[in-house]
């Protein structure tokens, strides 16, 4: 390979060897995936199956031979095969003419009975069924072609309900003419309940028998003009000429559809449609819910712009509204993350809240309409809520940052009182749990890791946690032999000095600390989740390989991000530009003052959706530090994406905040390398928003490199970006000239 006197004099200042960026690299970098295979991992990714009504599940244990099926009996404390394998294989070759490997079977989607003595399962698009104790194998039938499901952007119109039945059997209620109906089921009479239902104020289809069956309850619903986005495949695979694909997608500030709930009387004909004083600005409005003494209804409303979470309760006797619990916060109320529990006994509500900054449950008494007691309570985060025990006053759910001696995100399982007393920890080991539970929760398989510690998976009393029998604990051995490394957790202080910020280290299999590394960041950053990983994997498909090249690659948490803390989170309202690139640079920086051979003079990033909104933010608003940026599928303009996102952490109505963080308006910021990559029929993020950030680059006269790629979705890239992605950063960062593409293996 041939080198210019400048990239070598480039090369010798920076002290960069030759064993970067070369074709040896990129072979490795290609052959990792294969290399780090979860083939040479044995005895992990138990997933148990609990039958029901039993004491038992099963679960399939990989071994060097192959995979075993397996019963656990908790009560009897013991393992047993699930099945004959080797009478099973012989059974499935005899009925498809192919030979079966009894340590391969073939088979997905099991289901073991309650009997525990047949084996529902799906080979080749059929459903079989195996009588585990006659090893009788029975052929049912292909499987039906499942109903197409509607975009995930669409918005339920509502029209599509079936009738439904009054809980006496008297009754169907059905709309007819934009209007509620019922008809007597024996007499067949119809009685229209409802007067004011039209095609521009229809009432919904989905109609709600009180328990007494005296009452329906049902939406009004005011439609809007919907929006849609368009897109052209270039390339369809049937046909020459382009295809024209067209999808709903609201934006922020878009109007929304408008919904009253009301109650009729079947037999009275009463009409009960309420004063919308309290929920009159909607983003949306849940239910309604009949309360179990059919004296009312209960339904939730979630303020446009999020600032107003209330729970409401319409009462039957003269159509009055209340709150029963109300949220209100300066910047958002972080609806996607409530829990709550309408508890049996009709007189109290478990309901989750940020309000103390931090995720926590509260026990509510609906008479009173205020909390009774806060259930959990700390400097940590309530994260799931798997089981409400009412009879029993017991909540099950998990957690992270409780212990306060470990990285902070890693999630433990609990168990609590209604009273909030009695907190119980039921997977005390450090690592990421995941646990399934018995259907009587008496018991608990838990299944741990770290992203530097190999799966364990053990059986526990799900009431105090003890382990009564281990499972399996992951043998790695193979992967080690074949050169793999654990990627390094790294903690350090953010900007404000104190904070801690979590992230992982990549270095290539070859490493030498005696080299300068360059340092790439795979950044998705955007709040609602947090993204580092935790658990082990033996290959990150965006961070493992990219570092053969000749890199160190780095993901953190930031402030913007969730689950240490609203504060911590709130960061990005109103401001998504920030995407905690100033804790990124913090950490990066400390990284490097612990590791000298990470050199942060070669600084690149990159990331998709959300990451690559964020990638390109970081070198427009932070090019003294960051060198170089892939950005893929970027949402680059919040008015320009999907409205519930967007709407949330930007708010509403739309102001200049929008445009402030706007890569669009921005983009003459530019002064460093950057590869926009985005697909043309992507139906998460409008491509049109990469395409505005083109023409703005284009006009403020940027070099830049576009990459699109024909008929793909959401991509970071696919194979084809990933190979311009690998060449970016080795041409930009490495300052080599990459291999050519027909010279790799």
């Amino acid at each position: 390979m041939k080198y210019s006197i400048l990239t070598i004099a480039l090369l010798l200042i920076s002290g960069i060897t030759w064993a970067q960026g070369t074709i040896e690299d990129y072979n490795r970098a290609y052959g990792l995936r294969e290399k780090f295979s979860s083939k040479l991992i044995f005895y992990s990714d138990v997933t148990p199956q609990w039958v029901e009504g039993t004491d038992c599940f099963w679960y399939v244990r990989n071994t060097p031979e192959g995979a075993e099926y397996v019963k656990v009996d908790a009560g009897e404390k013991k393992r047993t095969p699930l099945f004959d394998q080797k009478r099973l294989s012989v059974a499935l070759t005899a009925s498809t003419g192919k030979t079966i490997n009894p340590m391969q079977l073939p088979i997905r989607g099991c289901q073991l009975s309650q009997g525990l003595d047949t084996l529902r399962f799906v080979y080749e698009g059929k459903r079989w069924c195996f009588d585990i104790i006659r090893s009788k194998l029975t052929d049912e039938g292909m499987l039906p072609v499942p109903p197409k499901q509607k975009h995930w952007m669409e918005w339920d119109d509502e029209k599509e309900g079936a009738p439904v039945t009054s809980p006496d059997g008297k009754y169907v209620a059905f709309i007819k003419n934009d209007n509620v109906c019922v008809r007597n089921v024996a007499t067949g009479e119809e009685k229209q309940l409802s007067q004011d239902g039209t095609m521009g104020n229809y009432y919904s289809s989905y109609i709600y028998w009180s328990p007494d069956s005296k009452y329906v309850a049902a939406c009004r619903i005011r439609p809007t003009e919907k929006r849609y986005v368009y897109y052209v495949e270039s390339s369809p695979a049937d046909q020459l000429q382009p295809k024209l694909h067209k999808q709903e997608y609201a934006k922020p500030g878009d109007e929304l559809p408008f919904k009253v709930p009301c109650v009729f009387g079947v037999e009275d004909g009463k009409r009960l449609i309420p004063s919308t004083e309290l929920f009159s600005n909607q983003y949306e409005l849940y239910g309604p819910m009949w309360n179990a003494d059919s004296k009312g209804i209960t339904f939730e409303y979630n303020e446009r712009g999020h600032k107003v979470y209330r729970v409401l309760e319409m009462s039957v006797a003269d159509g009055s509204v209340r709150p029963l619990i109300e949220e209100k916060e300066e910047k958002y109320v972080n609806y996607p993350r409530i829990f709550r529990c309408y508890l049996n006994d009709g007189k109290r509500i478990i309901w989750s809240s940020e309000r103390d900054n931090y995720n926590h449950l509260y026990l509510y008494d609906r008479a009173t309409a205020s909390p009774i007691n806060q259930i959990t309570k700390g400097e940590w985060y309530v994260r799931e809520v798997q089981y409400v025990d009412e009879a029993n006053q017991q909540i099950y759910f998990s957690a992270n940052g409780v212990n306060k001696d470990e990285d902070p995100y890693l999630i433990h399982y609990y168990r609590i009182g209604f009273d909030g007393k009695g907190m119980k920890g039921l997977t005390p080991e450090e690592g990421m749990h995941k646990a399934w539970y018995s259907s009587d929760y008496k018991y608990v398989v838990d299944v741990y890791s770290k992203v530097d510690q190999a799966p364990v998976a053990v059986l526990r009393n799900a009431s105090n946690g003890k382990v009564i029998m281990p499972l399996e604990k992951a043998d790695i051995s193979k992967l080690v032999a074949n050169g793999w490394k654990a990627p390094e957790v790294f903690s350090a202080k953010g900007r404000d000095g104190k904070t801690d910020m979590w992230g992982i280290i990549y270095r290539p299999s070859n490493f030498d600390s005696s080299k300068k590394y360059p340092v790439i960041e795979y950044i998705y950053s955007g709040p609602g989740d947090q993204y580092v990983p935790k658990s082990f994997s033996p290959f990150n498909g965006y961070m493992s390989a990219i570092a053969e090249l000749g890199f160190i690659v780095v993901q953190v948490d930031g402030m913007t991000t969730s689950f240490r803390s609203k504060e911590f989170e709130e960061v990005c309202y109103k401001n998504l530009k920030d995407s905690g690139l100033a804790d990124h640079i913090a950490w990066i920086k400390a990284a490097a003052q612990k590791y000298p051979y990470m050199d942060i003079e070669r600084v690149g990033i990159f990331g998709c959706s959300a990451g690559g909104q964020e990638a390109l933010n970081a070198v427009l608003l932070h090019p003294e530090f960051y060198k170089a940026a892939y950005s893929a599928c970027g949402c680059h303009d919040n008015r320009m994406d999907k409205i519930w996102w967007n709407e949330l952490w930007m708010g509403y109505p739309i102001d200049d905040s929008y445009k402030a963080c706007s890569n669009v308006e921005n983009a003459h910021l530019l002064t460093r390398p950057l590869m926009l990559v985005v697909g043309e029929l992507d139906d998460n993020v409008d491509p049109a928003s990469t395409m505005q950030v083109v023409n703005a680059l284009i006009k403020a006269n940027k070099d830049f490199e576009l990459v699109v790629i024909p008929g793909a979705h959401h991509t970071m890239g696919e194979g084809f970006g990933e190979h311009k992605r690998y060449d970016f950063f080795v041409r930009n960062l490495l300052n080599v000239e990459p291999p050519k593409w027909d010279e790799l293996k």
